[in-house]
């Protein structure tokens, strides 16, 4: 199949496999690393309640009923309930070192992802844009304002996105893992994306509302919805949340 083998996708797979005969040969690739938090310091800040439970079911209980959902109730939800959606993505649940873990695991605890949220209907909290400012446990105001329609667009005009009382952004920022892992860093960065999106949608079940996870969108415009560079720090994965028909 020499469309397959001729794919950048396929040429990126080959290029970053480790191999035996060559690891001692090949030389590292040389890439600088960046901050392991990104901040806004000039933002609007909204604090966010530090309260861990959520949900009656148990871990079983909430494997058996997951599933992508795209209709949501035009209710909102609670700021409690946004926090612990944002905790069981990038909580922070301990520290070694100089590292913060969270409860999704990354590889050599570099956590390349930063998580940014469309709020458009969340108890106590303006419509908006914000990021997710992991550290300090609070969402930084990018801008204010009605965005579902703006969003959805981005995201190839899957229109449930407009309905979704949140909406969970994911970026990366290569440098993170890449000054340590080089192209192979791509593979974990894309894994990692994984883990924190099962994480957010677990919680939701846990909690009674409706998710969906979805990887397809026009990258240059949902990367400028959040003033992304594309190059630095480019969005990779999307996820639509909502109180439950």
């Amino acid at each position: 199949m020499p469309d397959l083998k001729k794919s950048l996708a396929y040429l990126y797979l080959q290029q970053s496999r480790l191999r035996r005969d060559i690891a001692k040969r090949q030389p590292p690739l040389v890439i600088e690393g960046t901050k392991p938090f990104k901040r806004y310091p000039s933002a609007e800040r909204v604090l966010l309640p530090r309260r861990w439970d959520g949900g009656e079911e148990n871990l079983w209980e909430v494997l058996q009923k997951r599933r992508s959902a795209r209709k949501y109730l035009p209710d909102t939800i609670s700021k409690v309930d946004l926090a612990l959606l944002l905790w069981a993505c990038q909580g922070v649940t301990a520290q070694a070192g100089p590292y913060y873990l969270r409860t999704a695991p990354s590889a050599g605890a570099l956590y390349p992802l930063e998580t940014y949220v469309y709020l458009d209907r969340v108890e106590g909290i303006p419509r908006g844009m914000f990021h997710f400012d992991v550290k300090g446990f609070q969402l930084e105001t990018l801008y204010a304002g009605t965005l579902g329609d703006e969003v959805a667009a981005a995201a190839l005009g899957q229109a449930f996105f407009a309905r979704a009382a949140v909406v969970f952004m994911w970026s990366a920022v290569m440098r993170r893992s890449m000054a340590k892992y080089g192209n192979r860093a791509m593979r974990y960065i894309f894994m990692e994306a994984g883990h924190v999106a099962q994480n957010l949608l677990l919680a939701s079940q846990a909690l009674g509302l409706s998710a969906c996870p979805v990887g397809a969108f026009f990258d240059d415009e949902m990367d400028g919805l959040l003033g992304l560079d594309s190059e630095e720090e480019t969005v990779i994965y999307l996820a639509a949340v909502g109180p439950a028909p």
